[in-house]
């Protein structure tokens, strides 16, 4: 569910070493998770964020997963593999829109080779290097959506010269196949909402991102970035009935852009991140709704204590989008996160007045949600 959970899933992996690989390191593990929601404010009607409902009944427990993680690496050698598979409702997967249409999808899968000491080449889905990511993918996205969370198609560079960190990448497109948006934890923000289908997915983007981190005394760090990412952005409303047997129109005529600036601070059990996002989208046929505009806001700050880590992540954003007259909206998520062993558990608040749609736009509505997420990695 989180990043820094997979880097521990596979740390605390059962390793095994094939005969025929024994010059490789091979290491699986899996996982599980579910959560406790209780919906205390909406604007919905959903049964899955009704206030009514849950008054009623006290909330509900969902969103059950089963994760399996796999890593393969060449003690003697320079390439690497990578892949987790998500299985059940809380995926965070629509089957509506991915490539598998169901309830399960391969939320990672590269193919990494190390070029030299500093730098390293992935093929496959892997994460875009955009910005930073928020403690909890959710609640704690929140307005960051679309960009607080990706994992695209393509191939990536990652290297460090000093205190730098460099990463330049080409995503050929968001997810596998023809017509998926999904990029598992941050779909419903491409094109189309969760059981709607797809107006239109990202294609054939560019990305780079750039760091610098300034080392202090006593623990602590200081690190300042810029990243940007440019490309296509396709209609894949009616795309099958545009293709025939000697002509296909790809209708890739729209085009999106964004541009993050982003602080991270870690001052021994004190934790400090900032971020503001520049976001442009010309959807395609959209006529005069198709020029999107909006600037996103995040603040994050936690601390440690021990097993415990107390945290706030704040979110606002803003519409200069023509045709749009919301006002600036924000999402407020105050949570603690306690390491019992073999898993965390996540007890969490999420207070907002707005949300991103499916154009990546700002949108005015009440939600209001307390969440109790448990994990467990074996």
């Amino acid at each position: 569910m989180k990043k820094k959970l997979i880097g521990a899933a596979v740390t605390a992996a059962i390793s095994a070493t094939a005969p025929s690989l024994a010059v490789a390191t091979t290491n699986i593990s899996a996982g599980v998770w579910a959560t406790y929601r209780h919906v205390t404010n909406s604007d919905f009607g959903s049964l899955k964020f009704n206030e009514n409902l849950d008054n009623e009944t006290g909330g509900d427990i969902g969103e059950e997963t089963f994760i399996l993680y796999g890593d393969h690496t060449q003690d003697d050698g320079p390439w690497r593999l990578s892949t987790e598979v998500r299985f059940g409702p809380g995926s965070f997967t629509d089957p509506v829109n991915n490539s598998t249409g169901d309830r399960f999808a391969v939320h990672k899968l590269w193919v990494g080779r190390n070029l030299n000491d500093n730098w390293d080449v992935k093929i496959g889905k892997s994460q875009v290097p955009f910005g930073w990511k928020t403690v909890n993918f959710w609640p704690g996205d929140m307005l960051l959506g679309g960009y607080g969370d990706q994992m695209d198609v393509g191939a990536k560079f990652t290297g460090q010269l000093s205190n730098l960190d460099i990463s330049v990448a080409y995503f050929h497109q968001d997810d596998w196949g023809e017509t998926s948006t999904d990029t598992v934890d941050d779909n419903g923000h491409w094109g189309s909402f969760k059981g709607v289908p797809a107006t239109y997915r990202k294609i054939k983007t560019g990305v780079a991102d750039i760091s610098y981190t300034f080392e202090q005394e006593s623990n602590a760090s200081s690190t300042f970035g810029i990243s940007a990412q440019a490309g296509i952005l396709q209609d894949i409303e009616d795309l099958g009935n545009k293709c025939d047997t000697t002509t296909c129109s790809t209708n890739d005529d729209g085009s999106h852009s964004a541009f993050a600036a982003y602080f991270e601070g870690s001052y021994g059990p004190v934790t400090t991140k900032a971020e503001v996002i520049r976001v442009k989208r010309d959807i395609p046929d959209a006529g005069a709704k198709a020029d999107i505009e909006n600037t996103r806001y995040a603040l994050q700050g936690g601390y440690t204590s021990g097993n415990w880590f107390a945290y706030l992540d704040a979110t606002a954003a803003t519409t200069d989008t023509d045709t749009n007259n919301a006002d600036t909206v924000y999402g407020i998520s105050p949570g603690v996160r306690y390491d019992y062993g073999p898993g965390w558990v996540y007890v969490e608040y999420l207070n907002s007045n707005g949300d991103i749609n499916g154009d990546g736009d700002v949108y005015e509505s009440d939600f209001d949600a307390m969440y109790v997420t448990m994990d467990y990695y074996f």
